[in-house]
C-alpha cells in the first residue's frame, strides 16, 4: 500500500497523473478520507497537466490512528502534509484544501510559504469567531454523525442524511450516489472518534487572520452560496485578508464537492496554476 513515514506517523496517499507535472496536493476535511476527492475529480485535474496527490489525514482512513488521550493541532496536521511532500521528494506544491483541509492548507502556507506554490482554500474560513458561522441544523447533524453507530447500516444512513443537509440543494443531491460513496467509505475505514479529535483541533485552532494578512502566496478562495456549515462570509473574509486573492462564489453549492461544480473547480484552479507556472 502507498504508506509513507511523515512527521513521526504513517500516512496513506494516492497519486494521479505524471509525477513530472506540477504537484497538486489535496487536503481533505474533517472526518473525510482522501477518497472524498473522487477518482474522477482527481483525474480531471491530472488530465489538465497536474500530478495529483491525495492523502488520509492523521486519525482517519488508512493513516495512523490516535487514542482518546492524544491531542493535536492544525499545525501538527500541516506538518503531516509537509512531511508527506518531503517523503515524496516534492519541494513545492500547489495546495488545495477543502473545509478543515482549507484550514490545514492555510496553516501550511502561513508556516512554510516556501513549500506552497499556490493556495486554494475551498469552503473554509479564517478561524475568526465572527465569520463563517454554521447553521444550527448543519452543525448538530455533523456532530451527531461523529458519534458511534450501532452497525454499518445505521452509520451509512446517518452519513447520507448529513450529506443531504450539507448539500443544501435538493436539485443536485443524489441519494444513490451518496449512499454508494458512504458504503465505500465505511468499508474502507470506519473510525468516527478520529473526527472528534480533528474537530477539537479546529475549535482550538484560533484565528489565522494575522498570518493570512501577511501571506505572499498566490491564492484562490472558493465558496458555495448555500454553504450551511461554514457560511460564505468565511470564504469572503479569507479572500479579503490574503493580498491579491481571487474569490469564486459558486452559485448553488453547499458544503460538499458535488460533481455539478467540478468543472468550475478545475478551471479556476488551473487558471491560478497557469499564472504561476508561466512566470
Amino acid at each position: 500500500m502507498p504508506i509513507v513515514a511523515a512527521n513521526g506517523i504513517q500516512l496513506h496517499h494516492d497519486t494521479f497523473g505524471d509525477p513530472d507535472d506540477p504537484t497538486l496536493l489535496l487536503v481533505a476535511g474533517l472526518g473525510a478520507q482522501c477518497t472524498n476527492f473522487d477518482d474522477e475529480l482527481c483525474s480531471a485535474f491530472a488530465d489538465r497537466g497536474l500530478h495529483v496527490v491525495r492523502f488520509d489525514n492523521r486519525d482517519i482512513g488508512l493513516s495512523t490512528k490516535f487514542t482518546s488521550e492524544q491531542t493535536y493541532t492544525l499545525s501538527d496536521m500541516a506538518a503531516d502534509a509537509r512531511g508527506l511532500l518531503d517523503a515524496l521528494g516534492i519541494e513545492r506544491a500547489h495546495v488545495w484544501g477543502s473545509s478543515m483541509g482549507g484550514m490545514i492548507a492555510q496553516t501550511l502556507a502561513i508556516e512554510t510559504p516556501e513549500r506552497v506554490r499556490t493556495l486554494t482554500s475551498v469552503q473554509s474560513s479564517t478561524g475568526e469567531p465572527h465569520v463563517g458561522m454554521p447553521e444550527a441544523d448543519a452543525l448538530n447533524a455533523l456532530v451527531a454523525n461523529l458519534g458511534p453507530s450501532a452497525d454499518r447500516a445505521e452509520a451509512i444512513e446517518k452519513s447520507v442524511a448529513v450529506t443531504r443537509i450539507l448539500t443544501n440543494n435538493d436539485e443536485i443531491f443524489d441519494e444513490e450516489r451518496a449512499r454508494r460513496r458512504h458504503e465505500a467509505f465505511y468499508d474502507r475505514s470506519y473510525f468516527p472518534e478520529g473526527g472528534i479529535r480533528q474537530m477539537t483541533a479546529v475549535v482550538m485552532g484560533g484565528s489565522r487572520a494575522e498570518g493570512l494578512a501577511a501571506l505572499d502566496v498566490p491564492t484562490l478562495v472558493i465558496h458555495g452560496t448555500r454553504d450551511p456549515l461554514i457560511g460564505i462570509s468565511g470564504g469572503e473574509r479569507t479572500a479579503e485578508l490574503v493580498r491579491g486573492a481571487t474569490f469564486l462564489a459558486v452559485e448553488g453549492m453547499g458544503h460538499d464537492l458535488n460533481p455539478v461544480f467540478w468543472a468550475q473547480y478545475v478551471d479556476a484552479t488551473l487558471s491560478l496554476v497557469a499564472s504561476i507556472e508561466r512566470a
